[in-house]
């Protein structure tokens, strides 16, 4: 058995604004310590990336892996091409401080450190909708417990103020004085792109329900627990939703929101 040697990594990331900054991880480069082993990989699904920047020239982005290999192969050193990264590319690329490990493969780690900072598989439908299922359970778990479900309006069609077919329902509402109060589930980390549809149609929405029912609205997007603010699709996702007005909410915070419910409703 090899003896385990001391190597360290770097994370390249994608950074098309850098005064929000939002990333997306794109390449992993592993560095033997003694300069004996160079290592890059990039990601394979660059879907992430269209997320977060719908303008991002991929066919750039896709060439920089065989750019850095050819250099590799030419003789180049691996940290003057991590120089280069930081010097030349910082606007859009940024390249992260380095992180030591010990391995006895640096190419099975390579793959392993690819698999966890690259390549997160989209979940499928079955998936996406099991993880937003169980948010919406415990949504009306904790209505239930409050005693005010079946005071809440349910399955809204958002069509009804907005226009003739829109497919997007709201999960639950309410209006006990001037401002309607909506609830919406949303599983970020298995399906983020649902905050655009809810951004884009909240204002709509709003104003629908405005004419309608004479009336504001305040729309409470519920999420899983414990969001990961450094996943740059999950940081995009959270504040397209708050940039757009709409309140995020954890879970975990229901049974606090169910009972301030119980209060507007005098029940």
């Amino acid at each position: 058995m090899e003896a385990a040697t001391q190597y360290e990594f770097f994370v390249l990331r994608y950074v098309p604004d850098s005064v929000k900054d939002e990333f997306v991880n794109i390449g992993i480069l592993l560095l033997g310590a003694n300069a004996g082993y160079a290592g890059l990989r990039f990601t394979r699904d660059w879907a992430r990336v269209r997320c977060l920047d719908s303008q991002a020239d991929l066919e750039v982005l896709q060439s920089l892996e065989s750019d850095f290999k050819r250099r590799l192969a030419n003789g180049a050193a691996a940290r003057e091409i991590v120089g280069k990264l930081e010097d030349t590319l910082s606007n859009t690329l940024q390249i992260t401080t380095p992180k030591p490990l010990l391995t006895e493969s640096p190419e099975k780690e390579l793959e392993t450190l690819a698999r966890y900072y690259l390549d997160r598989k989209r979940p499928s439908r079955k998936a996406r909708l099991s993880a937003r299922q169980e948010i919406l359970s415990e949504m009306r778990s904790a209505f239930e417990q409050a005693g005010v479900w079946k005071a809440l309006d349910q399955n809204i069609a958002a069509s009804l103020y907005t226009r003739p077919g829109d497919p997007l329902k709201i999960d639950c509402g309410y209006q006990p004085n001037g401002v309607v109060h909506l609830f919406q589930a949303v599983a970020l980390s298995s399906e983020p792109d649902v905050a655009k549809v809810l951004a884009f149609t909240y204002p709509l929405l709003a104003q629908g329900i405005l004419r309608a029912r004479k009336a504001k609205t305040e729309l409470m997007a519920i999420v899983e627990n414990g969001i990961d603010r450094e996943d740059g699709v999950l940081q995009f996702a959270a504040e397209t939703l708050e940039g757009s007005g709409i309140r995020m909410v954890a879970v975990s915070d229901m049974p606090d929101i169910a009972e301030r419910v119980r209060v507007d409703l005098r029940m």
